[in-house]
């Protein structure tokens, strides 16, 4: 069993992404007993797995936790995202912000951060480069189970 899921994954998704098997894993995941779900509120992957969460709040005691690098993180994100991440910020039972200005690297610390909170990470990586793959390989180096969907 986990106690904390935390998410990584690319903010263009491909089109072999499917929401319904990110949907069912995190269902398998609070069915199993996993509580706490950390996200790092980029656009894409992250978003998606916030909204799965969120989801199933109804159904269960499960707390989502926004972890923003920086407070100005959706400053370029388009109107529509920005309103997408207004809303899961409304449904986060906690917001913790990493950094009080944005830095080279305070995405890094970020995605370190969410590595070092949670037991279980799930990744949707599909590219050898950026931050989705510096997140999975310092997960491996910590020894966190990753579920690679």
């Amino acid at each position: 069993m986990y106690e904390k899921c935390a998410f990584t994954g690319h903010r263009i998704l491909e089109r072999d992404f499917d929401f319904n098997v990110l949907d069912r894993v995190i269902y398998n995941l609070i069915r199993g007993g996993t509580k706490y779900f950390y996200c790092g509120m980029a656009t894409g992957f992250d978003m998606a797995a916030a909204e799965s969460v969120i989801s199933h709040k109804k159904d269960f005691e499960i707390s989502l936790i926004a972890c923003i690098p920086c407070p100005e993180q959706d400053k370029s994100y388009s109107a529509k995202n920005k309103e997408r991440y207004k809303r899961i910020l409304e449904n986060c039972s906690e917001v913790t912000v990493l950094s009080e200005e944005y830095f080279d690297g305070c995405m890094q610390v970020r995605d370190r951060y969410l590595v070092d909170t949670c037991d279980v990470l799930i990744a949707y990586k599909r590219r050898n480069r950026g931050g989705t793959v510096y997140t999975v390989n310092y997960a491996k180096s910590k020894g966190v189970n990753i579920i690679e969907i």
